[in-house]
């Protein structure tokens, strides 16, 4: 503990000390006046720097003027002016919006050694369609996800060979705000998404693998970083309908318009209500229903302190259909969408809460400070075995899981030249505090029968990090950061005190990546990282293992680069070694600890402008993943995604029609470790066409366009219905969406 005092104390001091050159505060800002983040700067040609969120830039720029000036930003026009000379008076610049076009993309090595596929980003999120959060989840490039319980459960994560269950190795926030929850009833790292409305997502940050300093717990695999609209540019409420009693309603409204509430500087506040139903496609009614509530205010206080607060809340309730086992179709008992117990559902709740203040200093840094909050209420019935324990009530189990999560984010961000070096210097603490009641009982047709498990955990995460860009040159950059985090656990059983306890533990996670700008915009990168894999409290109160956080060591290598003016690529050569993996088993309350693991794999991303209004785009990723000391042939990692590939067209106009069609694949894989079950592949195609007018707008999709029989979540599961004497260990899956047609209207005022 004291180790990381002194450490967060010294990174402070040492930030504290630097003093700026005379410079020109630049800011960039669209049409509305609103500022513009990530803006590309280069001055006489030559690569400078990026925009923070305040849509400023210091330019410390010691060479003769007149000097030109070159702004690219993707969704805007690139500008190119002259400032005549150096100036105290801040400098306001306003690009103009425009369609996607990646003859405007610029690869450039800012940020890029932690941030690889930057650009990729923006191209996707202006030209892959969004109608739901599922659809913000997979905008990560190789990124697949499954859906086993109802639409109302956070769904199952794959990415880089790794079966993420529902978020133990992929970091999710939005806003900062924490996605993932710690030492969950159902499952470590559990990510429900559902309470995000895609509509008011601004835009998506990737970062693959454990090379950032920024991300400590379930970061093994990467992160995804979600930011959320600070203004919308006009009104809009939005319905929607489609096939198996399918419907859903969304409004966007503007509070303030020019009002301002605190100040005289610009001000934004917006809230956006959002209403799902669904019976979906199964033969039992699924009767899902879901609302969600989110407001989002930001403001200048002062041309200097900007102020952030948001609140959302949602609530979902339904019944599911489960996970099948093959031999139930094969003997008539049931059809593909038939179910043995269709009590299966639950509800679950969320409500958060999240204050930022930045502000902007004279010497051009930037600290920040937030604060969030969280309420949590989770309750899940489920039945994987059937009869296979209980041949009178079945194996029901009932999971609960109600928390609060409180939390402190501060960071400080500032840009100096130390022996004529530019450094780019980013300093964080973070303060995590779960406090959540868990029951795990056994359940008949959504009856209480007994507890198995009953207790309170209290967890904290006390985290501190450093991390620093070097630009050696205006071509060759090296990023190092080191984290450290600091966890105390405890957990307190209700009845059974040998299974309580209390740990503290620590890791120490450094950084190294590099980074180097070829001409003709093609860029290569070097990245290196140590980080953890994620652990329950339970686990770690009750096993006290020496390796309770096994590390992970990665290094990754590869290139983003264009081809021409109209293909931007990015590819990665990877490679993942963890000393083992924690798994929790939440459907008994026990972890399972497996053997070390290596992963490998290269990615493949691919965007080509085919004409002013058509964009390609496609994904390939290759995973080898396996058990390092495991035998031959029964050293495969179950659900471990092999193959992936994801692409397709998108047609886009200001007005008038547009439309896209794309593709999702993923090839067969172990189920389990000798390969002895498989579970299948797939191959899907959807599709959506629209017309803009002035004013509103109508459109279609389909889902599942050639009607594939597919299996969505597949697990290897030895259960036994009532008729059979023994259980029967094979392939149980949820089927995935058939053909499904919705149709939307939309309203902008």
């Amino acid at each position: 503990m004291n180790q990381l005092r002194v450490l967060i104390a010294c990174g402070l001091l040492l930030l504290n000390s630097l003093v700026y050159g005379q410079s020109i505060n630049l800011t960039i800002q669209n049409e509305k006046q609103q500022p513009i983040e990530g803006a590309t700067i280069m001055i006489e040609n030559v690569l400078y720097g990026t925009t923070n969120p305040n849509g400023t830039i210091a330019l410390d720029y010691a060479g003769n003027y007149p000097v030109t000036l070159n702004i690219f930003k993707q969704g805007y026009m690139p500008k190119t002016t002259q400032l005549n000379a150096i100036s105290s008076m801040p400098v306001s610049l306003t690009l103009i919006k425009s369609k996607v076009s990646i003859k405007e993309i610029t690869v450039t090595g800012i940020g890029t050694s932690t941030n690889g596929n930057s650009s990729i980003q923006h191209v996707d999120k202006l030209v892959r369609p969004v109608n739901s959060s599922q659809d913000l989840l997979q905008l990560v490039p190789g990124l697949f996800i499954a859906q086993h319980a109802g639409g109302g459960k956070a769904e199952q994560i794959f990415i880089r060979g790794f079966d993420c269950d529902h978020g133990t190795d992929f970091n999710i926030s939005v806003d900062g705000l924490p996605v993932n929850m710690v030492s969950h009833a159902h499952g470590q790292g559990y990510a429900d998404f559902h309470f995000v409305i895609p509509e008011t997502i601004d835009k998506l940050n990737v970062y693959k693998g454990p090379y950032n300093a920024r991300f400590g717990d379930f970061s093994t695999s990467g992160t995804g970083e979600f930011i959320t609209k600070n203004s919308i540019d006009q009104n809009e409420v939005k319905l929607e309908g489609g096939m198996f009693d399918t419907y859903r309603a969304l409004a966007m409204i503007d509070v303030l318009g020019k009002k301002s509430l605190f100040s005289k500087e610009k001000e934004n506040l917006y809230v956006t209500g959002e209403y799902v139903y669904t019976n979906s496609y199964f033969q039992s009614k699924q009767d899902f229903n879901r609302y969600n509530l989110f407001g989002k205010y930001t403001g200048m206080l002062t041309s200097n302190t900007q102020l952030q607060l948001s609140i959302s809340t949602f609530k979902a309730n339904w019944y599911a259909s489960g996970q099948i086992p093959q031999r139930a179709i094969e003997q008539n008992l049931i059809t593909r969408y038939g179910s043995i117990d269709d009590t299966e559902g639950g509800t679950t709740s969320r409500s958060n809460a999240t204050l930022s203040l930045k502000r902007y200093t004279k010497n051009n840094a930037i600290i920040n400070h937030q604060l969030y909050y969280v309420k949590y209420d989770f309750n899940l019935y489920s039945n994987f075995t059937f009869y296979s324990r209980d041949s009178i009530h079945g194996d029901g189990i009932q999971q609960t899981d109600n928390r609060h999560i409180g939390g402190y984010v501060g960071t400080y961000n500032k840009t100096f030249k130390l022996l004529n070096t530019r450094i780019d210097l980013t300093s964080g603490i973070n303060s995590r505090n779960d406090m959540t009641n868990l029951v795990l009982a056994n359940q008949s047709k959504r009856t209480t029968l007994d507890t198995v498990v009953s207790g309170k955990i209290t967890q904290h995460n006390l985290a501190g990090y450093t991390d620093a860009a070097i630009h050696l040159t205006d071509k060759f950059t090296i990023n190092t950061g080191l984290r450290v985090d600091y966890f105390i656990f405890n957990f307190k059983e209700k009845n059974e005190s040998a299974l309580s306890g209390n740990k503290s533990l620590h890791r120490f996670s450094p950084k190294l990546n590099f980074s180097y700008l070829l001409p003709r915009n093609a860029l290569l990168f070097w990245k290196n990282g140590i980080g953890f894999h994620s652990n329950d409290a339970r686990s770690i109160v009750i096993n006290r293992t020496n390796n309770s956080l096994p590390r992970a060591y990665g290094s990754e290598v590869g290139s983003e680069f264009k081809i021409g003016k109209n293909i931007l690529l990015h590819t990665a050569v990877w490679a993942l070694y963890l000393e083992s993996e924690l798994v929790y088993v939440g459907d008994e309350g026990v972890v399972e600890t497996s053997s070390p693991t290596m992963r490998t794999g290269i990615d493949l991303s691919i965007r080509a402008q085919l004409n002013k209004n058509l964009v390609a785009d496609m994904d390939i990723n290759y995973n080898h993943a396996l058990l390092t000391d495991a035998p031959k042939g029964e050293n495969f990692i179950p659900l471990a995604p092999a193959f992936t590939s994801t692409g397709g067209l998108t047609y886009s106009r200001n007005s008038g029609w547009y439309g896209s069609l794309r593709y999702k694949h993923i090839r067969s894989r172990a189920a389990n470790e000798d390969y002895s079950i498989t579970a299948h592949g797939f191959f899907l195609v959807d599709a959506l066409v629209g017309y803009k007018f002035n004013k509103f707008e109508l459109g279609s999709s389909i889902e599942n366009v050639l009607n594939t029989k597919w299996n969505q979540a597949q697990f290897e599961t030895e259960s036994r219905m009532k008729h059979e004497q023994e259980a029967v260990n094979e392939l149980h899956f949820t089927p995935g969406t058939p053909f499904f047609a919705k149709a939307f209207i939309k309203l902008n005022f």
